[in-house]
């Protein structure tokens, strides 16, 4: 389960770069502290349910500021 988040920040790295490449400064910093906590809890040595548990709390953190961001903040098209 370990290298499953070192898998994420993997990809977080990747998604990363190609947003810095494309001059979106806020999301690629977003994503290279997503990439850092990812392959730092790759690292640790935590239970497979802890694990299971971090990426759960990830989630729904993840789809409430997605969710808030994209109703709030982008605002409805008219």
């Amino acid at each position: 389960m370990a290298r499953m988040f070192r898998v994420l920040g993997f990809w977080t790295l990747a998604i990363a770069l190609m947003a810095y490449a494309g001059d979106m400064y806020e999301m690629s910093l977003l994503f290279f502290i997503q990439s850092a906590v990812f392959f730092l809890f790759g690292y640790l040595k935590f239970s497979e349910r802890t694990y299971i548990l971090m990426f759960w709390g990830y989630m729904i953190v993840a789809f409430l500021g997605f969710t808030y961001w994209s109703v709030f903040e982008m605002g409805l098209p008219v």
